[in-house]
C-alpha cells in the first residue's frame, strides 16, 4: 500500500484591504509590525466580504524573512461568518522586500509568499472549511493582500 498523493485545487481568492502599518520596534527576535485588516472581498467557490476587523501580526527577521500570522473574518453572501487564522512566510531578495515595505510595486512572482489558512464557522454550509487542509499563495500590494486559497485533496 502506498500513501495518497497530495494534490490541490483552487477554491477561492481573499482580497484583504490593509490599513497603516503599526511598528512595535525591534523585539530581540526581529521587528514586530501590526497591519490592520480593514475590509475586502472573497470570490470563487465562496463569495462575500472581508470584515473590517483583525490584523496581520508580523515579525521581520534580520535577513528580511517575514513570519506572518493574520487573524480576521469574512461574511459570506448568504450570511455566514467565517473566522480565519492564516500563518505563513514571505521571503525574497532584500531590495525587493524593502520596496514592498515602502509601498512600491513589486512583481509578486519574485517574492515567495505562502500561507496555511485555517477556518472556523458554525454555519452548516461551510463546515467543510474545517474538515480540510488549505494552502495559499499570496501577493502583497500597497493597499491589499491577495490570497489564492487551495484545498489539499
Amino acid at each position: 500500500m502506498t500513501t495518497p498523493t497530495l494534490e490541490t485545487k483552487y477554491v477561492f481568492t481573499i482580497t484583504a484591504k490593509i490599513g497603516e502599518v503599526v511598528t512595535v520596534g525591534e523585539t530581540g527576535i526581529g521587528v514586530r509590525r501590526i497591519i490592520p485588516i480593514v475590509g475586502g472581498e472573497v470570490k470563487g467557490a465562496i463569495s462575500g466580504r472581508v470584515l473590517p476587523l483583525g490584523a496581520d501580526f508580523q515579525t521581520i527577521r534580520p535577513n528580511e524573512l517575514i513570519d506572518l500570522e493574520a487573524k480576521y473574518a469574512f461574511e459570506t453572501d448568504d450570511g455566514a461568518t467565517v473566522y480565519v487564522e492564516n500563518r505563513g512566510m514571505r521571503f525574497g531578495p532584500v531590495e525587493l522586500l524593502r520596496k514592498l515595505k515602502r509601498g512600491e510595486p513589486v512583481d509578486p512572482k519574485l517574492i515567495y509568499f505562502r500561507t496555511v489558512p485555517r477556518f472556523e464557522t458554525g454555519h452548516e454550509n461551510y463546515r467543510w472549511l474545517m474538515e480540510h487542509i488549505f494552502v495559499a499563495s499570496a501577493a502583497r500590494h500597497a493597499d491589499r493582500v491577495v490570497i489564492d486559497v487551495h484545498q489539499v485533496v
